[in-house]
């Protein structure tokens, strides 16, 4: 995690000062910015590391390997296709589950699975995109990209084992 902090600050301390020195109140302007959507997040991003937290501390780990680790095979992809579809909100949501997942012994083929429902399925999402665009694009979409998510996740079981 060193590194990409390193890169995130030098990225955020380089966009910083490129705003100051044209002197219109840029950087104000983008660190205000930054607070609002910080006050927005944050919330979601601390109950998404308490998922991830809870998960390692409340599933026993025989658990986990039995459901959705290495020798789960379907039964895993399966389960992270259905958890990832249901996984609200945005990758400061998911990614920490996933995090916490993978800490407790769950399968890169689950995990991949997980990922692939959580951005195609999307069923909390769903309602608003039924109303800005329609249920016959809704369903054409979902049809289209249904088996996705557990191809993902047999390509990542097979052609990559870990």
């Amino acid at each position: 995690m060193l590194v990409p902090t390193l890169v995130m600050a030098a990225l955020a301390l380089t966009l910083l000062y490129i705003g100051y020195s044209r002197g219109q109140g840029q950087h104000l302007v983008g660190l205000k910015s930054a607070w609002r959507m910080t006050l927005q997040v944050l919330p979601l991003l601390i109950f998404a590391f308490i998922i991830a937290g809870m998960i390692q501390a409340l599933i026993p780990q025989a658990t986990i390997t039995k459901w959705v680790g290495g020798q789960s095979g379907w039964r895993g992809i399966l389960i992270g296709c259905v958890a990832g579809g249901l996984t609200p909100g945005g990758p400061y949501v998911s990614l920490p589950i996933v995090a916490g997942l993978a800490r407790a012994g769950a399968s890169v083929p689950t995990l991949v699975a997980y990922l692939t429902a959580w951005s195609i399925y999307a069923v909390a999402r769903l309602p608003m995109e039924v109303g800005l665009l329609g249920p016959r694009y809704v369903l054409v979409r979902l049809c289209s990209s249904f088996l996705l998510p557990p191809l993902a996740g047999w390509i990542a079981m097979f052609l990559f084992p870990f």
